[in-house]
């Protein structure tokens, strides 16, 4: 932002604070309050026209794939955003063809019937509640 765009907002900015001020504290007298309403308007002219030049100068992003423009604001030469356009396409080729050739491998399948059962059964609910008990004591 320069500095004439900076002095158009910060005057808009100060002039609508003080119009603000003028209408609201002198609320018996007619002629200040219009005062006070025309100095707002006005400062929110100078506001818009200072934001309307300062973003006429800003840089809007550029067209094209994110990855051909490096974040420090350089650009690739068009052969350069040519060529890694190309390879890129060649490598989203080459993973979309080894997606299709490939088949998933099948799971092996259960057996039909379960294990045979080799522990011993858990001990019954009245045993473990006197076993507790006896430690509890």
């Amino acid at each position: 932002m320069s500095v004439h765009h900076g002095t158009l907002i910060g005057l808009g900015i100060l002039l609508l604070s003080v119009g603000v001020v003028v209408a609201s504290t002198f609320v018996g007298s007619i002629p200040l309050i219009v005062f006070g309403i025309s100095l707002c308007l006005g400062a929110l002219a100078l506001l818009v026209t200072g934001v309307r030049m300062a973003m006429s100068n800003v840089q809007v992003t550029v067209p094209g794939h994110y990855l051909l423009h490096p974040r420090t604001g350089t650009r690739f030469n068009p052969q350069q955003a040519l060529a890694i356009q190309r390879r890129l396409d060649q490598m989203r080729r080459e993973m979309s063809a080894d997606s299709v050739t490939r088949r998933p491998e099948p799971e092996p399948s259960l057996p039909s019937t379960p294990p045979p059962w080799t522990m011993e059964p858990p001990p019954s609910y009245d045993m473990v509640m006197n076993s507790q008990n006896g430690e509890q004591l």
